[in-house]
């Protein structure tokens, strides 16, 4: 379903990056369509890849009272709809390796959450559903540390991977990009994404709510091109105030055309 080949993300004859985009969660069918269709839009004017991406459930959130999905079915029954009717491939996240299975029969590729990337069995679990892996760097680890997350994967026979980038603890509170990491990780001869939005959040708040800085989102994916990511991960809600997950460090829906058209600018200069 992919514009490049999906068994090891190549760039299009266009030779752009890709991009991961799409709410945090589920919220309902009627809004996570209307997202997707827009993002689909925009990227076909461009000629951007576009991977669809919702998490189906929530699964670490900071209070007990935080939205958490509608729903396991419901909502990767949603996913499955914008996967066959929009004709475009579909990423979901999943927290256990019981959910490995399931998630895949409605998705193209399955996430592995930041925190979780050292779980062995979840790794193992999601490799074998031959799906594309896409497994987020651990706030905690070094770029280099991820070789072994390849490790687990590739013990399977499964070498359909993605590694990203989601930034790195600076003190309680903050996380830093710090690039060099991007083409240290390139090194493991798989794509590389950064994830944007996730890389300004504010963590651990004493409210029990993440914060974030999303002015900063172009300065952060601006960045992330110049070094040679090969895709670009960032959340989006038409009103991120109203979002049930991350409104804080999210994208305004109407803001992504306007800033692929920058990142495409970075792009062609470089190449």
């Amino acid at each position: 379903m992919l514009n490049y080949n999906i068994d090891r993300l190549q760039h299009t004859e266009s030779g752009n990056f890709f991009i991961i985009a799409g709410p945090c969660v589920v919220e309902g069918s009627e809004i996570t369509f209307s997202i997707a269709r827009e993002i689909k839009s925009i990227c076909n004017r461009l000629g951007i890849p576009f991977i669809f991406k919702g998490s189906y459930r929530k699964a670490n959130r900071s209070r007990l009272d935080s939205f958490t999905g509608i729903g396991d079915r419901e909502a990767l029954g949603v996913l499955a709809g914008i996967r066959s009717d929009l004709n475009i491939p579909v990423l979901t996240d999943i927290h256990s390796a019981g959910e490995a299975e399931m998630a895949s029969a409605y998705v193209d590729i399955l996430q592995i959450p930041a925190f979780l990337c050292r779980q062995t069995d979840l790794l193992i679990a999601a490799s074998k559903t031959g799906k594309v892996v896409n497994v987020k760097k651990g706030q905690f680890l070094s770029p280099g540390s991820m070789k072994f997350a390849i490790e687990k994967i590739e013990s399977t026979g499964n070498q359909r991977i993605m590694l990203t980038e989601r930034g790195t603890m600076f003190g309680y509170q903050d996380l830093v990009v710090d690039f060099r990491g991007i083409p240290e990780m390139q090194k493991e001869g798989y794509p590389v994404v950064l994830d944007v939005t996730h890389s300004l959040q504010q963590p651990n708040q004493v409210a029990g709510v993440t914060g974030g800085i999303p002015s900063q989102i172009g300065t952060i994916a601006s960045a992330g091109i110049a070094v040679g990511v090969d895709g670009i991960f960032l959340e989006t809600h038409p009103e991120p105030a109203d979002a049930k997950s991350d409104g804080a460090n999210m994208l305004r829906l109407d803001m992504l055309e306007e800033l692929l058209n920058r990142l495409l600018a970075i792009h062609k200069s470089i190449v």
